[in-house]
């Protein structure tokens, strides 16, 4: 008689990521682009290993009597988390076109794939929202790094077993009275979404990527023209992020009227004392930047703006009142979670209408993942790493920034068909354009 499988429950920022999938494919990849050739026995064993180690990562996610859990699988479906693709296979992935999408409800929550190409071999690590963030992709890449490299020193080598670590926020709202807790909610203003991005159609096409690195340089005067304005990178990124927008819609009720936008910010930052740090989690949330633009307006134009904006959340209850809001649905259990959603889309279809995201994902440091012997046993070298994010389909759309090496990359992930491949790769050059 087998045993009941060991479930643990899911927090309530895992369960809204995971249905997000309604509105956009949650899967997402940081891909890493080495020199040489990886010792492919050697990291499917990593691999496996490193599901071993953590209790998340090696169960999938489903609903029992009601309740969202993280249901451990069996060891024998772990070896679906490996795959290799061979020389002269697909070609055009992981850079224009993503890998497949990652089924959470299957597990194992972490899939590495293997791209043999003539000038080095290409890694990526592919996990879903629902999961962990962008942040917790890193810490994943991070270990499975960490953990080939132990083997290929030693054979026997095994990451340190995690013990069920949690995943909910409770310990950020234990930082705030029920008072502080109040005024935050009251205070917060409800999302609207005003705009969208320009569509050929509805319904679903082909996952594509684009992307565009900006030359060597270029960030040095980004950061030059932020400095007397008091403004970060990830500033100048929002207002050129608007800017085009704005030109690619080319609406003239654009001009002189609110819109917004929505960006992210990871809860580690402002609270360095909370657990995720070193955790594949969902620590991160979104909140809304509204401008206006006039007719001819450029980067010093609403610089100030974004940057008042910016500096007020960063100095407040920055991530309070969401956490508080999707906590204030969850309490409703499960049905009123899925009618949260199902207004949403209903709105969304309505009017059209769903308010740009942008997310800045900062620096990936290489000493974050090298060392990395290759297959004969001589240290590779990182060409590039970077992030593709989730797959947005109509009327969402989302851009990511990332840097390596000093080279800021700007990426957005679509379905070609209902979005046109010309017009996002034409944003991408308007978003280059209104950088320094």
């Amino acid at each position: 008689m087998s045993s009941s499988p060991v479930r643990r429950p899911a927090s309530t920022f895992d369960i809204f990521n995971v249905y997000f999938e309604r509105i956009y494919d949650p899967t997402m990849h940081v891909v890493f682009v080495f020199d040489g050739e990886l010792d492919d026995e050697v990291l499917r064993k990593a691999t496996k290993r490193l599901i071993a180690s953590d209790p998340y990562l090696r169960s999938r996610f489903a609903e029992t009597d009601g309740l969202p859990v993280w249901e451990e699988v069996p060891e024998e479906l772990w070896e679906r988390a490996f795959v290799l693709a061979p020389p002269g296979e697909d070609e055009s992935r992981p850079l224009s076109e993503p890998p497949p999408p990652l089924d959470l409800r299957s597990g194992p929550q972490v899939r590495v794939g293997l791209y043999r190409r003539a000038g080095g071999d290409i890694l990526v690590v592919t996990c879903h929202h629902g999961f962990c963030d962008a942040h917790g992709a890193t810490v994943l890449a991070r270990d499975l790094f960490a953990t080939y490299r132990g083997i290929m020193e030693n054979p026997d080598f095994r990451p340190v077993s995690r013990r069920p670590y949690d995943r909910s926020t409770d310990r950020v709202l234990a930082l705030y009275s029920e008072e502080e807790r109040e005024r935050a909610l009251a205070a917060e203003e409800p999302f609207v979404d005003r705009w969208r991005f320009p569509v050929e159609r509805t319904g679903r096409g082909t996952p594509r990527i684009a992307s565009r690195t900006l030359s060597s340089g270029r960030l040095g005067l980004i950061k030059a023209f932020g400095k007397p304005h008091g403004a970060t990178v990830n500033d100048l990124l929002i207002v050129a992020f608007f800017l085009a927008f704005i030109k690619i819609r080319s609406d003239p009720a654009d001009l002189g009227a609110p819109r917004s936008l929505l960006t992210s910010a990871d809860l580690r930052r402002k609270h360095p004392g909370c657990p995720g740090r070193d955790l594949p989690m969902n620590f991160s949330v979104s909140y809304e930047v509204t401008l206006i633009a006039e007719e001819g307006e450029r980067l010093e134009d609403l610089i100030d703006q974004v940057t008042a904006i910016t500096a007020r959340r960063k100095a407040g209850d920055l991530g309070l009142a969401p956490i508080l809001f999707y906590e204030g649905i969850m309490a409703g259990g499960m049905p009123a979670m899925r009618a949260f959603f199902d207004e949403m889309i209903e709105r969304y279809q309505k009017s059209g209408l769903k308010n740009p995201v942008f997310s800045n994902l900062g620096i990936f440091d290489p000493g974050d993942y090298l060392p990395v012997p290759g297959k004969n046993g001589t240290d590779l070298d990182l060409l590039d790493v970077r992030y593709l994010p989730c797959v947005c389909w109509p009327y969402g759309f989302l851009m990511i920034a990332s840097t390596f090496r000093d080279r800021l990359t700007i990426t957005t992930a679509y379905e070609e068909g209902p979005y046109s491949t010309a017009a996002m790769e034409r944003f991408l050059e308007y978003v280059d354009e209104f950088l320094p």
